[in-house]
């Protein structure tokens, strides 16, 4: 699917939202300014929660919203010399909120077997966006 906007992709994050419950994880996989804070931005309205900032400086900001939302940047952890370790330190209940993680790699698997990678690739102001389910959950997953 493209997307050509901010807004748009805003609004493919609500689409997104509407289909989540407690416990799922969401991965949004892309490079540097490909939208992945937007695409959460509009995860987030889903939930009422107005606004939304990058997580990068702390790792995981959460949200008081029903359920809870947790958004992680998982850049920093990665490049640590032990991420799972440090994703343990963060003591998130995941099981009991909505994650979305932002370059969450191989970290994902350690939340959850079933989750949703968005890939977001940005060759040009153009986004193309595609979704990668697994687990039972996800399973065939489209928009």
């Amino acid at each position: 699917m493209k997307i050509a906007t901010p807004e748009a992709m805003q609004a493919l994050g609500k689409r997104i939202g509407a289909e989540l419950r407690v416990g799922d994880v969401v991965a949004l996989i892309g490079p540097l300014g490909a939208g992945k804070t937007e695409l959460t931005k509009g995860i987030a309205a889903a939930f009422g929660i107005e606004e939304v900032t990058s997580p990068t400086f702390v790792i995981a900001r959460s949200y008081r919203s029903n359920p809870p939302l947790i958004h992680m940047d998982a850049y920093r952890l990665l490049a640590g010399a032990n991420p799972i370790f440090e994703l343990e330190d963060l003591d998130l209940d995941a099981e009991k909120a909505i994650t979305v993680i932002e370059w969450g790699g191989e970290l994902v698997e350690k939340i959850s077997s079933d989750y949703l990678e968005v890939h977001i690739n940005r060759d040009s102001d153009v986004r193309e966006v595609s979704f990668v389910g697994h687990g039972a959950r996800w399973q065939g997953f489209s928009l």
